[in-house]
């Protein structure tokens, strides 16, 4: 089986702090691949408010996502603190990637890597939009 390779920054930008709840558990016992990528949502979110824009408002427009790639590491289960480094990457004229690594507070342990794209978006007109100059300016030095 081929894996994609997902290199990750040394260091993240940004990082927030989010609690495994009982509804982000599976059969299995541990964090589920669609919990997971909602909590990578959650801290997507935050990581865009820190610098004042939102999904919905990214400097005049919106974002939509178009790929996401997660490779798991380790199991995460109800109660685990985890830590979720945020880091933009490779920002063109009509969108960007961020980086994301999650890991275990109490143990420091990787539970997943991942990488969502996301595109620049007017939902008015049903299309791609370029970056806004403000959104532009905010993560130029990132």
């Amino acid at each position: 089986m081929q894996r994609s390779q997902l290199d990750l920054p040394e260091t993240f930008p940004f990082e927030t702090r989010l609690e495994a709840r009982v509804g982000d558990i599976n059969y299995g016992n541990h964090v589920g691949n669609d919990a997971l990528l909602s909590l990578l949502h959650e801290a997507r979110l935050r990581f865009l408010a820190v610098r004042g824009f939102s999904e919905l408002d990214a400097g005049g427009c919106g974002l939509t996502m178009v790929e996401a790639l997660v490779q798991y590491r380790a199991q995460a289960f109800r109660g685990d603190s985890l830590r979720i480094g945020v880091a933009l990457q490779g920002l063109d004229r009509l969108g960007f990637d961020l980086l994301y690594r999650v890991t275990r507070e109490s143990d420091g342990a990787e539970i997943a890597r991942a990488r969502t794209s996301l595109v620049f978006f007017d939902y008015a007109r049903g299309k791609i939009a370029r970056a806004p100059e403000a959104f532009r300016k905010a993560f130029e030095n990132a």
